[in-house]
């Protein structure tokens, strides 16, 4: 069993309670795999899943970009969803810390939630807008995604969800 780091939006947590299950993107998830043990001289488990998470958290990013070309309305939060899942496959073609899920994630083996605060809006939607640019390595953009960054994502216990979601 591989704990794994999925993005997410507010969009695809409200599918994912209604449904009890989603499909994400690709089916591309981040985890502390082996590359990226290696990529890290010194860190322990803790500290290389919160690297995970963080990558999960900057293509939340990358999804929320995408949902504002298509949506009227867009949450600017960024989630991240934790799980349980076997059969992961690690993709180190893409990076060091990404996994490929070998199907939908059930509700049941969601571990946990982690969502932007109402307070980090205004610099998650500033960082959305530049997220290209910054890819790119524009100091002025890398800059802005600093400060989205710089928010800590809130944990939420998976049993917490579906008051989360009818909250927002």
């Amino acid at each position: 069993m591989t704990r794994v780091y999925i993005p997410a939006t507010i969009e695809i947590l409200q599918h994912l309670v209604a449904e009890q299950e989603f499909d994400p993107m690709s089916r591309t998830a981040f985890a502390v795999t082996a590359g990226l043990r290696e990529a890290y001289a010194s860190g322990d488990d803790d500290e290389l899943a919160e690297v995970a998470m963080g990558e999960a958290a900057r293509a939340s990013l990358r999804l929320i970009a995408g949902r504002v070309a298509e949506a009227a309305h867009v949450f600017h939060r960024r989630a991240v969803v934790a799980a349980d899942v076997e059969g992961v496959t690690a993709r180190p073609d893409l990076d060091d810390a990404v996994v490929r899920l070998p199907a939908p994630v059930q509700l049941s083996q969601v571990a946990s939630v982690h969502v932007d605060l109402a307070e980090a809006e205004p610099d998650i939607e500033r960082a959305v807008a530049v997220i290209d640019e910054a890819d790119l390595g524009d100091p002025d953009a890398e800059f802005v995604l600093g400060d989205a960054e710089d928010h800590v994502l809130a944990w939420y216990a998976t049993q917490e969800l579906p008051f989360l979601v009818e909250l927002m």
